[in-house]
């Protein structure tokens, strides 16, 4: 016996002896299952569907602040770094030749650059930050935790190259969303200075600027293979889970030792390498932050 039954009417049952003759069963309406589309694709078919789409949105949603860090407006990022770089206000060194040293170092690295603005700040930690608005952060103690100018010339340019990829932007969105990173210029910006200067970025984002780093560096003629060793002392850290000062570079920036060899590998054998500063530039710049009498806003 088949049940029918009325959808406008709730209860209403009618049921058919079985065989239902031919001419009666062409009035009728075709049996319905549970299952309903699973049933007609089947459920191993149905299962890989779901996992499909399911795998779709899940990289639709990784790669949204990818795509949406273009529609970010430049006056936006101008605006947070404004904030960010004022947040600092007091602690921007400017010792007797530096911060003509590092805008040396700068110009080497990206000559084509237009608007970075690179300053060293006066905190004791090992850290390095690209802000919005074409700023970099440079913390003094990395400066002093690095072995020599073509070292530290590696981690600039690594920082040069989020700022020219626009990871920058696209930290902001995956941590703000698009929405509160646009609107948020009537006065509140500096609300999220705090939370911005922990921007992590992705590990895709990451290889990126190390790739980015190498090509600059060996566009300037300086040698990407010093930088091995910075990168080489901060896997030690991260392996022990000691070295506090390194740890904190850590934190934004995840390292292992794959990067320090990308360095090591990216120098090119025979080539005649020139030093990134000269001794006297690189001795300014580390002590761009001992006379305090020559800080500056």
């Amino acid at each position: 016996e088949t049940i029918y039954g009325r959808k406008d009417k709730p209860g209403w049952r009618l049921g058919v002896p079985a065989p239902v003759p031919g001419e009666i069963a062409a009035l009728l309406p075709k049996a319905e299952r549970y299952g309903g589309w699973i049933d007609r694709v089947g459920l191993w078919r149905a299962t890989a569907i779901g996992l499909a789409v399911s795998a779709a949105v899940l990289f639709a949603v990784y790669q949204l602040p990818h795509w949406l860090a273009p529609l970010v407006p430049d006056r936006v990022m101008k605006a947070y770094g404004d904030a960010m770089v004022g947040d600092f206000g007091g602690k921007f060194c400017a010792g007797p030749g530096g911060q003509q040293a590092l805008d040396t170092l700068t110009r080497r690295l990206a000559p084509e650059a237009k608007g970075l603005n690179v300053r060293v700040v006066d905190l004791p930690v090992v850290n390095a930050a690209a802000l919005p608005g074409g700023n970099i952060m440079i913390f003094d103690e990395l400066l002093k935790q690095a072995k020599g100018p073509e070292e530290f010339a590696g981690v600039l340019a690594h920082e040069i190259a989020h700022i020219e990829h626009r990871d920058v932007a696209e930290a902001m969105v995956r941590e703000l969303g698009l929405g509160l990173v646009v609107t948020t210029l009537g006065g509140s910006v500096g609300s999220n200075v705090h939370g911005l200067l922990s921007l992590s970025y992705s590990r895709e984002a990451e290889t990126a600027a190390d790739a980015g780093s190498i090509a600059m560096m060996n566009r300037a003629d300086i040698s990407p293979a010093p930088t091995a060793g910075f990168f080489e002392r901060l896997a030690k850290s991260e392996d022990a889970l000691g070295g506090a000062d390194m740890l904190v570079y850590l934190s934004s920036h995840p390292v292992s030792k794959g990067r320090a060899a990308a360095f090591r590998e990216g120098a090119a054998k025979g080539k005649a390498y020139t030093p990134a500063l000269s001794p006297g530039e690189w001795d300014a710049l580390v002590a761009i932050c001992d006379n305090g009498a020559d800080r500056k806003n």
